[in-house]
């Protein structure tokens, strides 16, 4: 039965490498968690996980330092602890300081894009990585934190059934049990295949159909509509209790103030779509380039659009957190753990 306990059982079996030694560059390393992070996982509070490849890929310095500490505070104004996630100097980090943040936001690119395959590499070499989705969802596992909050996931490539240009996001989601919260899939991907690809629970927010980040509409629907925090706490509550082993994706539709023309965003998709297929930019590339161009072709308008997006799902992810947390809170006050 996966629990409270179990969470704190794994943190325990690490504590001996939170604050490992920096001799070893170019060695292999422990993860290390932030006091801060290691203090609210040790008390059952509410944490959030958070990926760092956003903060590397997904903007230009210093708007992404910026927006990186404005989603730790939507995280912290909403009663949960935000643990960003990143690779530095072959360390697994869970929890980054001020510093670690502006570390990475100015490495910018040079951080290398680290999905679950790319973990060992970039470890055993002392390397710097900005965790996706995969390795992000990895790392929150291993330490017992149970929710995480993105942009948009990836999904399966648009011309995928040629390709087979399909994201590891959704194989973690089919292996990892935690649940993510983000504003769908990004709308440069193949929508229904994506979600046909997709083993796991789906489920929308306070809506119908699935989202397609930078639009709340994408027309297709979703089995699970869920309508409040305490809901959502619920299903992945009972994921848990259950041992499915698998993700959960919670997908919240991006504010309907800050939603771009669809019209103008699938336009300009199509076009980068096609530049990037004339350029031959394929795999891991394609996705940077392709948010990059359309924020280009499209004045900045969905630049606007996905940091938006990001801090809503943050407060809402947040929020999620809190009373998944009171759930264990109130198991724990009763001395019995229920069981399905």
């Amino acid at each position: 039965m996966a629990s409270s306990s179990s969470a704190l059982s794994r943190l325990s079996n690490l504590r001996g490498h939170l604050h490992p030694s920096h001799s070893n560059k170019g060695g292999v390393g422990f993860i290390k968690i932030s006091p801060e992070v290691s203090e609210a996982l040790s008390n059952g509070y509410a944490v959030v996980a958070l990926e760092s490849t956003i903060i590397s890929h997904g903007m230009p310095y210093p708007k992404n330092l910026e927006t990186a500490r404005e989603v730790e505070a939507v995280v912290r104004e909403n009663g949960a602890v935000p643990a960003t996630i990143a690779i530095l100097d072959g360390i697994p980090c869970v929890g980054l300081s001020m510093e670690e943040l502006e570390k990475l936001a100015n490495l910018g690119p040079r951080a290398q894009k680290t999905a679950r395959r790319d973990i060992a590499h970039v470890v055993a070499t002392g390397g710097n990585g900005a965790t996706t989705v995969s390795a992000t969802m990895f790392f929150a596992s291993m330490v017992g934190i149970p929710l995480f909050v993105t942009g948009g996931i990836g999904g399966v490539h648009r011309h995928g059934e040629h390709t087979m240009d399909i994201s590891s996001d959704l194989t973690e989601l089919g292996r990892t049990p935690v649940a993510v919260i983000s504003a769908g899939v990004k709308s440069i991907l193949d929508v229904p295949r994506t979600l046909e690809y997709l083993g796991v629970c789906v489920a929308a927010y306070r809506t119908n159909e699935f989202p397609a980040f930078f639009s709340e509409t994408s027309g297709c629907k979703v089995p699970c509509r869920i309508d409040t925090p305490e809901d959502c706490a619920q299903l992945i509550d009972a994921n848990l209790k259950l041992e499915l082993g698998t993700g959960i994706l919670i997908a919240v539709p991006i504010p309907k103030e800050h939603a771009a023309s669809g019209r103008l965003i699938e336009s300009a998709i199509k076009r980068a779509l096609e530049e990037a297929r004339d350029k031959n930019i394929i795999g891991n590339a394609a996705t940077p380039f392709l948010l990059a161009r359309v924020n280009e072709l499209t004045g900045g308008a969905s630049l606007a659009s996905n940091i938006a997006l990001v801090k809503n799902n943050a407060l809402v992810g947040a929020k999620i957190s809190v009373a998944l947390a009171q759930i264990k809170e109130r198991e724990n006050k009763g001395g019995v753990k229920t069981t399905l």
